[in-house]
Formats: C-alpha cells, structure tokens, sequence
C-alpha cells in the first residue's frame, strides 16, 4: 500500500479525531463557563460536591479532546474518549430523572441523548484504530 493510499484511508479518521476534540473541549470548556446545569446532573449519590464532579469532567473533556487533537497522542486521546463517555453515562441516565418535570421537549433530549452515546464510542475506537501509532 502506498504512503498516499495510506494517508488517504486514515484522513476521515482524522477529521474525525478533530471534530470529537474541538467538541470536547468546547463542552469542557463550557463546564467552567456556565457550571450550573451540569452540577444538576450530577447523581446526588457521589460523594463531595456537584460542582468537584462538574470541573473535574470539564478537565477531562477538554485534555482528552486536546490528546484526540494531537496526532501524537490520538490513540490516547480516542481510549480517554471512549472511558469519559462511559464514565458520563450516569449522570446523562440522572439526567432524565431531573429533568423529566420541565416538560415534553426536556424529556425527549435527555432520553435521546443516552443511545448517542453508542455512535460516540464506537467513532471513539474507530480513532484509536486508525490513529498513527
């Protein structure tokens, strides 16, 4: 296989792994910027405070979204990916049962919103799999 043929099959894949870390880092940064409705949903069963849980996440989102960015740390950077999607996972499911009192439209963004989380991962390891090594 050529270098061109090569370069050509892994270029989705990259475009991919820059779109997830730019999405990332945009919804970690957000975590600090408007911390609120994320505190929210946070399942009231962790220990310490919502807000601890809210600026962690938006940590991990934003160095994991910079590891996808980095072609060097891709492979990294999309296993961060698919561990952080996992590790949301709770706090996406407590999501519907805060909200599920502010209405219709409510109800459906948050029940949609849990099977996305399939594509996100599989795209996820999709990135590790094609990510230079």
């Amino acid at each position: 296989m050529s270098s061109l043929t090569a370069a050509s099959e892994n270029a989705p894949s990259q475009v991919t792994a820059q779109r997830m870390g730019a999405m990332l880092i945009g919804m970690g940064v957000l975590h600090f910027v408007a911390p609120k409705p994320f505190d929210m949903i946070v399942p009231a069963e962790l220990p310490g405070s919502a807000r601890f849980y809210t600026l962690a996440s938006g940590v991990a989102e934003a160095t994991t979204g910079a590891l996808l960015i980095a072609p060097r740390t891709r492979r990294l950077g999309a296993v961060a990916a698919v561990a952080l999607y996992v590790g949301v996972f709770p706090a996406n499911v407590n999501s519907v049962r805060v909200l599920w009192n502010k209405g219709w439209p409510a109800r459906i963004g948050t029940i949609a919103r849990l099977p996305l989380q399939i594509p996100m991962i599989t795209q996820a390891l999709k990135v590790y799999r094609t990510a230079p090594r």
